[in-house]
């Protein structure tokens, strides 16, 4: 990964978070919450419904800032990075993804204009069909139209469009719960070759523990806006080391 704003040495960690606390509505959704997440790793966030996974996820491209505490990137503190900037670094793929009117081609395109950067505009149209292989989509989806797609295929879309900005992090909001176990099954697939293959940094918040069980090197247990427990995949789902871990997944990931 190359361009402006890049760190020439990556701390070990992706991102540090130290007494973390964040509010939404009124409502304490995370509480002095400290976590490193490995750079280079396939890290998933598990944990009861309203445990924080998607608060937690939001801190770490700028889409929220915490109400107290700190977020660092790469060592160096989250708010120092200018935010059109941050995101072409750490890209976003949504639950649900939202296609633009138009062919894939513009869905892409509209994607390399993010910060305003000259250079990547400029070869954003060059990009397109990079960025359709790593998402394993055929060449010829460029031409087709985007609200034509299945839910499955938008979503490959979405995550071809998070990649148009070369990040070098990438982060997912439970992005298989609106598809069937076939298709999300497949896209975990291409989600786990596209890390193997290039590096990239995951960070993804999921609800079906088979995903973070199969895909992952590194696992969140969350509950209460708290982190009850974190360490490697392997680890954490052989041999958890707190009760409410053990539980959570003893029952398959519902609310325990």
């Amino acid at each position: 990964m190359t361009g402006p704003e890049r760190t020439a040495a990556p701390a070990p960690d992706a991102f540090t978070l130290e007494g973390v606390s964040q509010e939404r509505a009124g409502r304490r959704v995370l509480t002095d919450l400290s976590l490193a997440l490995p750079n280079g790793g396939f890290a998933t966030l598990i944990g009861p419904s309203g445990s924080g996974k998607t608060s937690l996820l939001r801190l770490l491209n700028r889409l929220d800032d915490p109400a107290c505490g700190s977020v660092r990137l790469f060592g160096r503190p989250i708010r120092e990075f200018p935010v059109r900037a941050l995101r072409r670094r750490v890209g976003f793929v949504f639950q649900t993804p939202t296609m633009l009117s138009g062919t894939v081609a513009g869905n892409l395109e509209i994607a390399a204009t993010l910060g305003g950067d000259a250079r990547a505009v400029a070869r954003g149209h060059a990009r397109i069909g990079e960025v359709l292989r790593l998402a394993e989509l055929a060449g010829d989806y460029a031409d087709r139209t985007a609200m034509d797609l299945s839910g499955g295929e938008k979503q490959r879309v979405a995550l071809a469009r998070a990649l148009m900005t070369d990040p070098e992090i990438l982060l997912l909001d439970e992005p298989t719960a609106a598809l069937d176990p076939e298709v999300a099954e497949q896209l975990m697939g291409t989600l786990r070759r596209l890390r193997e293959t290039t590096g990239l940094t995951i960070v993804m918040v999921t609800h079906r523990l088979s995903e973070a069980r199969l895909a992952s090197t590194y696992t969140v247990m969350l509950e209460a806006g708290r982190v009850v427990e974190a360490g490697p995949s392997d680890r954490i789902f052989r041999e958890p080391g707190e009760a409410r871990t053990r539980a959570f997944i003893a029952a398959g990931g519902r609310n325990a």
